[in-house]
C-alpha cells in the first residue's frame, strides 16, 4: 500500500508541469495564429469560437488576443464577429488597384460632396474589388449614422446596395460574388442565389439598388452607378439613413442626377487617358 501511494503522489505535479509546457507559444505567436485563422473570411467576419478552433487556442485566450488586436486596429468587431481592421489593411506597398482607387476617389469626391449637400444624409463612394466593395470615401453630418462601412473598409458585395450595382451590370463581378460564400448578416439579407438573381434583374431595370436592412436591420441604403466609357460601373454612390425614417424614393432622383454627372466626368477622364 505504501508503495502504491509513493507511485501515485508525484502524478499531480507531473500533470501540472505538462499543462505548463503544453503550449510554449509566445503571445505574439498566438496572435499571429489568430490572424491566420481568419483565412478567406478576413473581411467578412469570423466569430470567436470559430477563430479559437482554427487557431488551436482556448476561447478565453482568443478573446483576450482579439481585444489586444482590436486596440491596435489590427482587427475590428462587427456584432459578435471580428474582421481585419484599418491598420492591417494599410500594410504593404500601394498596388496598381489602390492607385486606381485613389484616382477614382480624387475624381469623384466632389460629386460625393454634391450628393451630401443635396441630401444631408450619410453618403458613400465605393468600388468593387473581387467579391467585396471597398469604400473610398464617406461623408457624414453631425449626427453620425451607425453603419458597418468605413473609409478603406470592405464589405461583401451581395449584401450592400453599392455591391449589387456591380453584380447587376458587370458579369465578372456577378460571377465572383455569386461564387462566394454568403451568410445572413440580418434576417433581411438575400443569400439564396435565385432570389439574389431576381434582385439583380430589378436593379438593372430600375438603375438603382437598395439595401433594406441587409447589413444592419437599422440601416437602409440606396445606390446608383458611376459608369465608365465601356458602359460598366467603375464606382458607385450611395445615400443611407435609419431604416425607420429613411425613404429611398425621396433621394432616388437626386442620386441618379449626381451619378450621371459623375459618369460623364469619368468618361471624359478616360477618353483623355487613351487619346
Amino acid at each position: 500500500m505504501e508503495i502504491t501511494e509513493l507511485t501515485l503522489a508525484p502524478q499531480p505535479r507531473r500533470a501540472a508541469a505538462d499543462a505548463v509546457n503544453k503550449d510554449r507559444r509566445t503571445s505574439v505567436d498566438k496572435a499571429m495564429c489568430v490572424l491566420k485563422a481568419f483565412g478567406d473570411e478576413a473581411n467578412a467576419g469570423v466569430g470567436v469560437s470559430e477563430l479559437s478552433r482554427r487557431a488551436g487556442l482556448s476561447k478565453s485566450t482568443t478573446f483576450r488576443l482579439l481585444g489586444m488586436l482590436e486596440r491596435s486596429e489590427m482587427v475590428e468587431r462587427i456584432g459578435t464577429a471580428y474582421r481585419f481592421g484599418r491598420a492591417i489593411q494599410t500594410l504593404g506597398a500601394q498596388s496598381d488597384a489602390s492607385r486606381r482607387h485613389d484616382q477614382a476617389r480624387d475624381l469623384l469626391t466632389p460629386f460625393l460632396a454634391d450628393l451630401f449637400v443635396a441630401t444631408g444624409r450619410t453618403v458613400q463612394l465605393a468600388v468593387l474589388d473581387g467579391q467585396h466593395v471597398v469604400y473610398l470615401n464617406k461623408l457624414e453630418g453631425h449626427q453620425r449614422l451607425r453603419t458597418p462601412s468605413r473609409i478603406g473598409g470592405r464589405m461583401p458585395a451581395y449584401c450592400t446596395a453599392v455591391g449589387k450595382l456591380f453584380m447587376a451590370y458587370d458579369p465578372v463581378g456577378a460571377r465572383d460574388a455569386l461564387e462566394a460564400e454568403r451568410h445572413a448578416w440580418t434576417p433581411n439579407t438575400i443569400v439564396d442565389e435565385s432570389s439574389l438573381r431576381v434582385e439583380l434583374a430589378r436593379v438593372r431595370r430600375e438603375g438603382i439598388s437598395h439595401d433594406q436592412g441587409e447589413t444592419l436591420e437599422t440601416l437602409n441604403c440606396v445606390a446608383a452607378p458611376v459608369m465608365s466609357r465601356r458602359g460598366l460601373p467603375i464606382a458607385a454612390l450611395s445615400v443611407s439613413g435609419t431604416a425607420s425614417t429613411f425613404r429611398a424614393q425621396e433621394y432616388a432622383h437626386t442620386l441618379r442626377q449626381v451619378a450621371l454627372a459623375a459618369s460623364r466626368t469619368m468618361t471624359r477622364f478616360e477618353e483623355r487617358l487613351v487619346a
